[in-house]
């Protein structure tokens, strides 16, 4: 038996037999981990309360034949509580949770980056000191960027002229120039594309004060361009409250 440590985000929980758990969790060294937490559906269980959706934990394992096995936990930082209270932070910490599960598709595979953009991601929600839909975003670019799907902004996706342009088109890459515009390609206003990119680069100035226009256009192309690249939809994201504080 070998038992190692991590830390990380539970990302998903399911029902295993009558009393256990598998938890999914994006961990610092291991990237994706998939454990089994025994008996903590119990009401005397010692850590059930720590294995649940945004918990930032220290855990224990020891390998298993197929799962591995969560000995011990220890609470990093308790963002639930904070999230699971306001209907816009939660609806838009799942996305998080779901896109950073989606996206860290290898169990075993490091994945520090992407671990490091949830954990801020999360803190910065459960501190509600911004937009969750700017936060949201913001991550969604990074994650992309991590991925190798970053779009383009100021260049053009397929020829890198310099911007700024004015189409954008999805399957193209992101932004696109008069020449390179394929048909059916977006048309969206200056503003959105200086938004975008603000939020790539975490410069809230710009971002904080864009206008609500903005920000809607700016999340239908960010989730529209992650959906593309990912094959599928993002159950979560539908239900993401749009509005402005």
């Amino acid at each position: 038996m070998t038992l190692y440590r991590d830390t990380g985000v539970v990302l998903r929980v399911q029902k295993l037999g009558e009393a256990d758990r598998i938890i999914t969790l994006i961990t610092r060294r291991n990237g994706k981990l998939r454990a089994v937490a025994k008996g903590v559906r119990r009401t005397t269980s010692r850590f059930g309360a720590r294995l649940e959706p945004f918990c930032h934990v220290d855990v224990q394992c020891y390998t298993g034949r197929t799962l591995d096995v969560i000995t011990q936990v220890e609470t990093v930082d308790a963002f639930a509580p904070r999230l699971v209270d306001d209907y816009q932070r939660y609806t838009a910490g799942c996305a998080v949770l779901e896109t950073a599960e989606r996206l860290s598709a290898e169990e075993g595979e490091p994945v520090m980056r992407l671990y490091m953009l949830v954990a801020g991601c999360l803190r910065a929600l459960s501190a509600g000191e911004r937009d969750p839909s700017l936060l949201l975003d913001a991550f969604l670019m990074r994650a992309m960027a991590f991925a190798g799907w970053a779009p383009a902004v100021f260049e053009c996706a397929k020829c890198g002229v310099p911007g700024p342009h004015q189409s954008f088109s999805v399957p193209a890459g992101g932004a696109v120039c008069g020449t390179c515009r394929p048909p059916g390609s977006a048309s969206p206003a200056r503003d959105t594309f200086v938004l975008m990119d603000a939020l790539m680069h975490g410069v809230w100035e710009t971002a904080d004060i864009a206008s609500p226009a903005a920000r809607r256009e700016a999340s239908g192309l960010v989730a529209a361009h992650l959906q593309w690249h990912l094959e599928r939809q993002l159950r979560s994201l539908p239900l993401v409250e749009r509005r402005s504080q």
